[in-house]
């Protein structure tokens, strides 16, 4: 144990809202997580300025019973204060109490992951011009959508349907009207919030022709090269296929909204349509879509992608956004020749987002759900993409 000071007392809670803040302000963060090992190794709380130490639950209730809560904190290698967590906030309280009285600075994440997953942060993006890009980021997951707005006209880019209302809000206290909603392509890690848009506040559901194609109804379809008018600008749709078929790109005046196509880090997984045997033809068709069909757009676009990594650090003002010039530098992918970076995108795949089949089913509107449900299927990590690639 590393105490800052000797006879600390335990605050009694931080807000999920306020350790994103801390975790985006680069603080060290000192974790304790006493779920079990299972539930850790499947979805923790993750960036570079947290330091995390695992003791489950049930070991602090036997050393509460033998008196031995003394040793157990003499063994944590963690700076004070310590963020105890748990699934839903309540273990986490227990273990809580029990360091602040051996003196140990201890405070309880309120609402554990469940109120971590409810997190919502937002940023602009510098856009040039007279179009304003909003980026949402969801910390426990790292999916990403955007409010773009332009000549009292807004579009809602990936919304995910758990924020649906912050969107419509955010819109209002902007004094723009919500013309569309549109998703970038069929999502397997989040229920979309595109057919709520709709229904509530009346943006027009637009999805690419062939993700359509794949039994997505009442929704208005683009093609490559078409734009959407918004307000005084357009956002011009580009075919970006490879983590699905059909997923496109959007570029809004300097910006590149590349959906699941290209992250800051790396690039999508190819499997989550077609699965392990199609997953070949799709990871070529995506080294396409990378060299060939972004290769015509300048160096100096700014990419806002659909999800950032853990290890990421905002580079733009709190946004995740960086130079497509820069990730041509950064990113190997783009150097290799097609089966080379074929081999390397298969063997870079890890666990397929939890209830993805089912969450896609829900997004093509062949099944529903409610909103606890919804949400509860979305709890866990974004496996989106393949392993980060320097």
């Amino acid at each position: 144990m590393n105490a800052s000071s000797s006879g600390s007392t335990a605050d009694d809670a931080i807000t999920p809202a306020e350790l994103a803040r801390a975790i985006d302000a680069g603080d060290r963060i000192s974790v304790l997580d006493v779920r079990d090992r299972d539930e850790i190794a499947s979805w923790a709380i993750e960036g570079s300025s947290i330091e995390r130490e695992h003791v489950p639950h049930a070991r602090f209730l036997q050393a509460e019973v033998t008196g031995g809560i003394d040793d157990l904190a003499a063994d944590l290698d963690l700076d004070e204060p310590i963020t105890v967590v748990c699934g839903r906030g309540e273990a986490s309280d227990h273990v809580a109490d029990l360091l602040a009285g051996v003196g140990v600075a201890a405070r309880n994440l309120a609402e554990g992951m469940t109120g971590w997953a409810r997190v919502y942060r937002a940023s602009e993006i510098d856009s040039g011009g007279s179009t304003t890009i909003v980026q949402y980021r969801r910390p426990s997951s790292g999916c990403l959508a955007y409010l773009v707005h332009a000549g009292g006209e807004a579009a809602v880019i990936d919304p995910l349907r758990e924020f649906t209302d912050r969107y419509v809000a955010d819109a209002a206290d902007r004094g723009v009207d919500l013309r569309y909603a549109i998703d970038t392509h069929l999502h397997a890690d989040h229920v979309s919030g595109v057919r709520r848009l709709a229904a509530e506040a009346g943006a027009e559901p637009v999805l690419s022709e062939p993700a359509a194609a794949r039994g997505v109804d009442d929704v208005t379809t683009i093609a490559d090269g078409e734009a959407l008018e918004l307000g005084d600008t357009v956002m011009e749709a580009i075919a970006a296929p490879g983590h699905t078929s059909g997923a496109f790109a959007f570029r809004v005046g300097n910006t590149l909204l590349t959906g699941d196509s290209l992250f800051l880090d790396g690039v999508p997984r190819p499997d989550l349509e077609a699965g392990a045997d199609g997953a070949r033809d799709l990871a070529r068709t995506l080294h396409d879509t990378l060299t060939e069909r972004f290769d015509v757009l300048d160096d100096d676009l700014l990419v806002a992608p659909g999800h950032y990594g853990p290890s990421e650090r905002s580079e733009t003002d709190g946004a995740y956004a960086t130079r497509l010039g820069d990730l041509r530098d950064r990113l190997s992918v783009f150097s290799l020749d097609r089966e080379r970076f074929v081999e390397r995108v298969l063997d870079g795949m890890g666990p397929q987002p939890a209830n993805h089949e089912r969450i896609v089913a829900i997004n093509r509107g062949r099944e529903s759900a409610d909103d606890e449900t919804a949400f509860e299927l979305e709890l866990g990590p974004n496996n989106c993409a393949a392993a980060p690639t320097e």
